[in-house]
């Protein structure tokens, strides 16, 4: 079961589209883990009448921590010889796993699970932190548990599996459904307030070890109503062909949602609201189902999944879980750019040797007591080269440690840059009055509250020759725009109708716009009339506005071109640049993650730029 589920992740991080809900093999080592521990804490009990705390903990040190560490330094290795840039952002992301609180981490700092566009090496670590706190908690639960007597333990087991619907089902109602982006003023309902930051309530739902327990619970309430040797005592032992069956039918459900649910639409931008409505609780009980099968003696479904390569597999699914992902990043350098097949062939295969060196030479020698002896006994050769490593991880160290926080790919990049000029390429300007503050977020949930530059009164504002609003495609050529007429370009990453309205509005009080003015508002979510017509209500007096159609993989692309479209016809000052119809002629100049969306190269930059060129008749840019 553990070879199927990882096999299910690995093939789903490689590219969505071969099976776009492989991540719920999550899920099904949840429900494993929960079953299997639980199982091995009242085992314990049973043979010695106690639950050795220091010698539980200490097994799962050394079943977890060698692994874990060798995945940590081979990043931190990497990063520091090849990929510098990303160390002062990843130095959060090593200490948070180090200490097993990867998912809370990403909760607070907004790192979306299915979020592109950057070099995450150490996403994946959120599970193992889920299940490393119920590894932590859950014996002394036990320990308690198991005080009031192991006869208690079916009816405690029926309360467990209660408890993980009761959860399945605040998450459901909890879930926010519908489309949403990372602009919290504009959808205030997909976030909440926790110690003053915005938090994505569908990516906590996702992360948090309190929303994900229900599949651990279910496992561990399974286990003290499902022991396989009283099974096999009771009248069950002759059921094995019933259990067949049944295994049979998780399988397949597995299968089938494996297949046809995901985590985020690809054309919606929305979550699966069936995933978290029922989703995940269906796959715990068709996990359960599998479990009920494989753990009886007499069923063939025991037999055929404990062949030997699923059960090598199974064995080392700890490293291959842990070693694919960096791979996988290491090669296509952003998350959620699909692997083509031949890279996920030359992935698997160093993930395979580095998992079966991984658990030959460490991982089994530390569980076993045996490290430091083999240490002791190996070659000069080995002895030199554990030095270089252990040389490498120094190195690596000390990067991490004082590398600066940089931006990793080429939005965020624009973004940290600024949208608005050098203040002294601008007009003097006379009197100055406060400007409000403005709310934005750089990462889905995380917000910051700046104040814009003052605005000058009414009697003498800033002279600009152009003015350019817009999203963070339009943030990408930026720096060619403020070169070429667009002297405040005033673009921002996953910006809306109403804070396209609000920044414009402020645009316009402070500065007098003696150039064109170039609008793109409509990738990130669907746009109303009524919300276009604000934002040409808001630019009404201006003699040329250039309207940009939008262009993405996203259902609602269609419903907002056609009313940009029609913009001229009821706003004869607009005039629209057909983005989405040009950019086929740059797609390979395109961002490949995201279904070509961003401009990922110069070329793209200059050709974005000279379309708004040629519309106002200007020449246009070489490259």
């Amino acid at each position: 079961m553990r070879a199927l589920a990882v096999i299910a992740v690995m093939v789903f991080h490689a590219n969505h589209q071969w099976l776009s809900a492989g991540f719920l093999g999550v899920e099904v080592f949840f429900v494993i883990s929960g079953y299997l521990i639980t199982l091995l804490l009242i085992g314990e009990h049973e043979r010695n009448g106690v639950i050795n705390l220091a010698a539980f903990w200490g097994r799962r040190a050394r079943r977890l921590l060698p692994a874990l560490f060798l995945t940590l330094i081979g990043v931190m290795v990497y990063c520091a010889l090849f990929m510098r840039d990303p160390l002062g952002k990843l130095r959060g992301d090593v200490v948070a796993a180090v200490f097993y609180v990867s998912n809370w981490f990403q909760i607070w700092t907004g790192q979306g699970y299915a979020s592109l566009s950057d070099f995450v090496p150490l996403r994946h670590l959120w599970s193992l932190a889920v299940e490393e706190q119920f590894y932590l908690f859950w014996p002394l639960i036990m320990v308690v548990l198991l005080r009031r007597g192991r006869e208690r333990l079916p009816r405690i087991g029926l309360w467990l599996m209660g408890i993980s619907v009761l959860i399945a089902v605040a998450v459901a109602i909890y879930f926010h459904s519908g489309f949403y982006n990372t602009n919290t003023g504009d959808f205030p309902s997909a976030y909440v307030e926790i110690f003053g930051r915005s938090v994505d309530k569908n990516n906590m739902l996702y992360l948090s070890t309190i929303t994900r327990s229900s599949g651990i619970l279910m496992g561990a309430g399974f286990a003290m109503l499902w022991r396989p040797m009283a099974v096999m005592r009771g009248p069950l032992r002759h059921k094995g062909r019933m259990l067949d069956v049944v295994a049979l039918l998780g399988i397949v459900g597995l299968g089938v949602l494996m297949s046809t649910y995901e985590l985020i639409g690809a054309t919606s931008g929305v979550y699966f609201s069936g995933l978290f409505r029922g989703g995940f609780l269906l796959t715990d009980i068709l996990t359960i189902a599998v479990i009920a099968g494989v753990t009886h003696r007499a069923t063939w479904t025991s037999r055929i999944l404990g062949i030997n390569v699923l059960n090598w597999i199974g064995t080392r699914s700890y490293g291959l879980y842990l070693y694919h992902w960096p791979i996988y990043q290491m090669i296509r350098k952003e998350a959620g750019i699909p692997l083509t097949v031949p890279q996920f062939v030359i992935a698997m295969v160093l993930t395979t040797i580095a998992a079966e060196l991984s658990y030959r030479y460490v991982e089994m020698p530390v569980r076993r007591r045996q490290f430091l002896a083999r240490l002791r006994s190996v070659r000069p050769g080995l002895v030199i080269s554990f030095a270089v490593i252990a040389g490498l991880a120094g190195y690596a160290g000390v990067s991490l440690a004082t590398a600066d926080v940089k931006c990793t790919n080429t939005i965020e990049c624009d973004n940290l840059a600024g949208a608005l000029p050098p203040a002294d390429s601008l007009p003097s300007t006379v009197t100055t009055v406060p400007a409000p503050q403005v709310t934005a977020t750089t990462v889905p949930g995380q917000t910051t509250t700046s104040t814009l530059p003052a605005t000058t009164t009414t009697q003498a504002k800033q002279v600009v020759n152009g003015l350019a609003v817009g999203e963070s495609v339009m943030l990408g050529a930026k720096s060619e725009l403020l070169d070429n007429g667009f002297q405040v370009v005033d673009a921002q990453e996953s910006r809306g109708p109403n804070d396209a309205l609000q920044v414009l509005q402020y645009d316009l009080a402070t500065y007098d716009v003696q150039g064109p003015i170039a609008i793109q508002i409509g990738t990130n979510g669907p746009v109303t009339q009524a919300e276009y017509d604000n934002i040409m209500e808001a630019v009404a007096g201006h003699p040329l506005v250039l309207m940009l159609t939008v262009k993405a993989p996203k259902d609602w692309i269609a419903a907002n071109n056609e009313i940009i479209r029609a913009l001229p016809q009821t706003h004869p000052n607009v005039k629209v640049v057909d983005w989405e119809q040009r950019a086929p002629e740059i797609a390979g100049e395109l961002s490949k993650g995201d279904g070509q969306v961003h401009l990922s190269t110069k070329k793209a930059k200059i050709f974005y730029t000279n379309l708004l060129l040629e519309a106002l008749g200007k020449p246009t840019l070489e490259g």
